[in-house]
């Protein structure tokens, strides 16, 4: 009870914002390069074995990278009801193709050296490539919707609607800005896809995997620096007006918002989260030099903290925002008026200390057992055991 009470509701809230940021970059690292290399296999795999190759570097951890999704997902659920509200039901239709994506993932990896047939195997390489491009494509265009403010609000007794036509909820959400943030997004995955794929295969697989890597690199610095332009130049902010309580209760309604000239405005107030946009470009670029010099592991890491940057640099810019709305401002989503009760923060804060490092601890042991590089021998001579 004493535990309970040196954690107040406002130091609990921040907590897990941080939380959520840590499960997202977490996602985005792991489950990222599975996404990056199935989007990249057309192009990096030009025969069977090769492809058979690049699906094995990613086919004994998949599953575990993909729990992280289904952890963000309940997270959000359980600290920020609100928000999974909104979010979900909002993203509905762009949701379920993602997860029509992930639900062709698995079936792909098990169907496809079922028959020895090249027709067959084909249409489940091509179905590899939409589950990795896809969700990688629509993760980005969520976010920029995100940037730009979702239109819904809510009503006295706190019934959410969501402006425009059913078709809109899909259809509206690929503008220009939005489409950008997939075009960073997915770059970016690519880039990290590429790097895995460096330090996974030898030989021809690899120098495309170098090749294309590079190339999206490139693109995920260029896109992400001209994104920053557009929000610096072309996308009102938000911000919190008059007085409000970050302990106070958890009511969307309850403070007063309005537009501001730019988000940007944020690294005026703390100067500091700089770091996180300057990691997501010096990355990108140390992610591109590393893969044109054909060093894998400093490619790898260096994909790792420019996704950890760009997707750092969103929440630190729009905090205190969660999922600010468009058409009433005042509905809009904080940290301080949208998550679960003080109690429930800090049974779960107590819950994530338990099984967190476990969960972790029994990742790091996953992946340093199934290290090492994939070759053709491995797969050829493994036929019953590899994909």
């Amino acid at each position: 009870m004493i535990l309970h009470e040196f954690f107040s509701y406002e130091l609990l809230r921040v907590i897990w914002w941080g939380l959520l940021g840590v499960l997202l970059i977490g996602f985005a690292l792991t489950d990222g390069f599975d996404m990056g290399t199935a989007a990249l296999m057309p192009f990096v795999g030009k025969t069977d074995v090769e492809r058979r190759v690049i699906i094995n570097t990613v086919g004994p951890v998949w599953e575990g990278n993909q729990v992280w999704f289904v952890l963000g997902g309940g997270a959000i659920f359980a600290a920020w009801p609100p928000l999974y509200a909104v979010s979900f039901s909002g993203f509905y239709l762009a949701m379920f193709v993602v997860l029509a994506a992930f639900i062709v993932r698995p079936v792909a990896f098990k169907y496809r050296s079922k028959k020895d047939d090249p027709v067959w195997r084909t249409r489940w390489d091509r179905a590899l490539f939409i589950s990795g491009a896809v969700p990688a494509l629509l993760f980005g265009v969520a976010v920029g919707n995100v940037i730009q403010g979702v239109p819904f609000h809510f009503t006295d007794d706190l019934h959410t609607v969501y402006e425009g036509a059913w078709y809109a909820k899909f259809i509206g959400l690929l503008d220009p800005f939005s489409i950008l943030a997939g075009v960073v997004s997915l770059a970016m995955l690519l880039m990290h896809g590429g790097a895995w794929l460096a330090i996974k295969t030898e030989g021809a697989v690899q120098e495309r995997a170098r090749r294309y890597g590079a190339q999206a690199a490139l693109v995920a610095v260029i896109a992400y620096a001209l994104a920053g332009v557009w929000m610096a130049f072309g996308i009102e902010g938000f911000r919190i007006t008059g007085d409000y309580a970050t302990g106070g209760p958890s009511n969307p309604l309850h403070f007063e918002v309005a537009r501001t000239a730019s988000w940007l405005s944020a690294y005026t107030d703390r100067p500091w989260i700089a770091i996180a946009p300057a990691l997501g470009l010096l990355g990108g670029l140390g992610a591109f030099l590393g893969l044109r010099a054909g060093r894998g592991g400093l490619a790898f890491l260096s994909s790792n903290l420019s996704i950890l940057g760009v997707i750092a640099s969103v929440g630190l810019t729009m905090f205190p925002f969660i999922m600010p709305s468009s058409s009433d401002p005042r509905s809009s989503l904080t940290v301080w008026n949208s998550s679960s009760s003080h109690l429930t923060l800090f049974i779960m804060l107590v819950s994530t200390v338990i099984f967190m490092p476990m969960i972790m601890a029994y990742t790091a042991w996953v992946y340093k057992v199934l290290w090492g590089r994939v070759t053709e021998t491995d797969v050829t001579e493994n036929s019953h055991t590899a994909y």
